[in-house]
């Protein structure tokens, strides 16, 4: 291509120094103004003849003579000008793709190969290139503290290779109109339709609700689940039938998101989430560490412990680790779904998710202020955990650039040995102390230490957390610990020092 272009602009400058030499010769070749019969010109009858010509003519065809000629000038001139136009502006696109070139070669010899994104058909408005590169994490430098007054990100980003990952939303919707205010919310701070793509998919056939989202036209790809029958269960799981139709609906709409329109990641919210302002830019930062550590296996947007009371308000940019899976606006890797898949249970997914035979010792991550919140209390569970702690959770109303930090301190090589350090070094501390607070000096952190499953729950309950564990796992715990504020100061209930793993008989 270069050198095809090098040529063409050798070519244009013969052309131009071609016609300016024929110009001239032409311009030569013709007789003076004036002395056109002089020495036997190119007129007949010499020196006589153009005498009397000129004698009859008078003056005033020699002055049409040489206004007719400073014509054919312009005229030449004009052609010659547009001529190095022409040149100039093939000259310049060559220089400028030859400029790409270099940058492109100079590229690929300093990044590391990714893998190729997959190009398969989807459907519109889906793009059809919907796979994109394996993701390298650099990390260039570690947070001082994971909960101190420093922030534990940086100015240095967690690069990730071009192109961005396109990360599609998929929303599982019902029997509820008012997903409306999910799909608001979702299209309100949406960054880009290209890079996030809305896939709803609608199960029970509700023709109000499938009105409602087929109004936003192609805004949104809707989709339809198309079992709608009752599923044979034992009779004493009669009343559940709702959570077999969901636990199907949820296996049929991730076969379409990875199989359907082969997407390589996708982030679940349900038709009664409310999500934050940067709601976007939290799973776009998070992506490149979900992808390169290998002891994650989800991004949540939501906080068990997200009330007003147990929070920061001032760390809107806090991330923890969680051993506990969260759910209600979470990223999964097609890599997981394939493992996940074939095993896939007929009812109460969530729950099976936190089981060791599934988790694996993985974990998530999962905010200081939840990037979502609930609105829904209609569903299967009739309300349950609703009135008394999910409609009391924060939702975020700052915007943190989170892809513009450094995020590299929550991969666990970085991320456990601050975290013992922090929850082990923090004051030893008594329940009464902390319900009393008067012998307490500082915003701390304190630790108040649990050791069996009697002793978690009361004190869980005593200072306001979800007290509830699934397979031993409680809500935000990580490493047997939950994070949260107590009266201001930075708390861990936490297991004795040295913990190793959960302890299943304590659901």
């Amino acid at each position: 291509m270069v050198r095809k272009k090098g040529s063409l602009i050798l070519c244009g400058a013969f052309l131009f120094v071609a016609w300016n030499a024929l110009l001239l010769l032409y311009l030569w070749g013709r007789p003076p103004i004036g002395h056109l019969g002089d020495g036997g010109g190119a007129e007949p009858g010499g020196n006589e003849e153009w005498a009397a010509i000129r004698g009859k003519m008078g003056q005033g065809n020699l002055a049409e003579e040489m206004i007719r000629l400073a014509e054919e000038v312009e005229v030449h001139l004009d052609t010659q000008k547009k001529l190095l136009k022409q040149i100039e502006s093939h000259r310049a696109v060559w220089a400028r793709r030859k400029d790409v070139g270099k940058r492109e070669s100079s590229q690929r010899d300093i990044n590391e190969p990714a893998a190729h994104p997959q190009r398969q058909r989807t459907p519109e408005p889906l793009r059809k290139d919907a796979g994109e590169q394996t993701h390298a994490t650099r990390i260039d430098k570690m947070a001082p503290s994971l909960y101190g007054d420093n922030e534990q990100t940086s100015n240095t980003k967690v690069t990730t290779p071009s192109p961005e990952p396109i990360i599609p939303i998929l929303v599982i919707a019902c029997d509820r109109v008012t997903v409306k205010r999910s799909l608001d919310r979702l299209l309100m701070y949406r960054p880009s339709a290209e890079l996030y793509p809305i896939i709803v998919s609608q199960d029970c056939g509700h023709a109000e609700t499938a009105r409602v989202i087929a109004s936003y036209g192609e805004q949104v790809t809707h989709i339809k689940q198309p079992q709608l029958s009752d599923i044979k269960v034992r009779p004493e799981h009669r009343k559940f039938q709702g959570y077999y139709k969901i636990a199907r609906h949820y296996r049929w709409a991730l076969n379409q998101v990875f199989n359907t329109f082969s997407q390589s990641t996708v982030v679940i919210v349900e038709d009664d989430l409310e999500v934050a302002p940067d709601f976007f830019e939290y799973f776009r930062a998070l992506y490149p560490i979900l992808r390169s550590d290998p002891s994650l296996w989800c991004v949540s947007a939501w906080n068990d412990n997200g009330r007003d009371a147990l929070i920061d308000p001032s760390k809107a940019q806090l991330l923890h680790r969680t051993d506990f899976f969260p759910g209600l606006g979470w990223m999964l890797l097609k890599e997981l779904w394939d493992e996940l898949e074939p095993k896939w249970p007929s009812a109460f997914w969530d729950d099976w998710m936190r089981q060791p035979e599934q988790r694996k010792n993985r974990s998530c991550i999962r905010p200081e202020i939840s990037r979502t919140i609930t609105f829904g209390r209609k569903g299967v569970s009739l309300g349950q955990f609703f009135d008394q702690y999910l409609r009391y959770i924060r939702l975020n109303t700052e915007f943190v650039p989170f892809t513009k930090q450094d995020l590299s301190f929550l991969l666990k090589e970085k991320y456990d040995p601050m975290f013992i350090r922090e929850v082990y070094s923090a004051t030893l501390v008594k329940m009464e102390d902390l319900q009393h607070g008067g012998s307490l000096k500082g915003p701390g952190p304190y630790r108040v230490q649990y050791s069996s499953r009697d002793s978690f729950k009361v004190f869980a309950r005593n200072l306001g957390v979800m007290d509830d564990l699934k397979s031993g796992v409680p809500r935000t715990g990580y490493r047997g610990v939950v994070s949260f504020l107590h009266r201001g100061r930075r708390v861990f209930l936490a297991p004795p020092e040295g913990w190793t793993q959960y302890d299943s008989s304590w659901s």
